[in-house]
């Protein structure tokens, strides 16, 4: 959903363009990339100095628990890929026009980076994994069990939420005798 942050995002901080995109009551939104980049790649890049991407975390974990105060329930699945796997999924981009326009030279410069991806996913998981907001790290090698994984926590947290429709805020028995009426059928 992020890309690189624009002109007008850099000059907020990191979360401005985040907050902005949070689903309202009684929306359901799926962010693929989001404010966790400012402690992944700001941190693998150098963007910012240690000391601003390593304050980040407890931001970070503020800014959740002021969305699930808010009654925004936060799922994070982080989806871990091996790095032989990877590059299989990599070649098979290369080979299948279909797929071709997922790859880049982009995707090869940052797999030079694993070591320290590696390293910055591990403090992430570590530091931004709380009881209001909690990781899920899915094994997804196998795109079979990824989505089943994923499918099982959503669906148990959805049970959980006991959600219902609303009631009707209008007069059924009304609608239903006016709508008999206008057809000239009998209720």
């Amino acid at each position: 959903m992020f890309k690189q942050p624009t002109e007008e995002e850099k000059r907020h901080d990191f979360l401005w363009r985040v907050h902005a995109h949070v689903p309202g009551l009684g929306e359901i939104g799926v962010f693929n990339r989001s404010h966790y980049e400012d402690v992944l790649v700001a941190r693998v890049h150098g963007l910012v100095p240690e000391k601003t991407w390593s304050k980040r975390y407890g931001i970070i974990n503020d800014f959740e628990k002021l969305l699930v105060r808010g009654q925004v329930t936060i799922l994070k699945f982080f989806l871990y890929i091996s790095p032989e796997e990877q590059l299989e999924r990599f070649r098979q981009r290369l080979d299948d026009p279909a797929r071709q326009w997922k790859i880049s030279e982009a995707d090869y410069k940052e797999r030079a980076l694993w070591g320290k991806y590696t390293e910055a996913y591990e403090a992430m998981l570590e530091k931004c994994s709380t009881k209001a907001a909690p990781w899920y790290v899915i094994p997804a090698n196998h795109k079979w069990f990824r989505n089943l994984a994923v499918s099982q926590i959503i669906e148990a947290t959805l049970d959980d939420m006991n959600l219902h429709l609303p009631a009707p805020s209008v007069d059924l028995d009304k609608i239903r005798r006016d709508y008999h009426q206008a057809k000239g059928l009998t209720p």
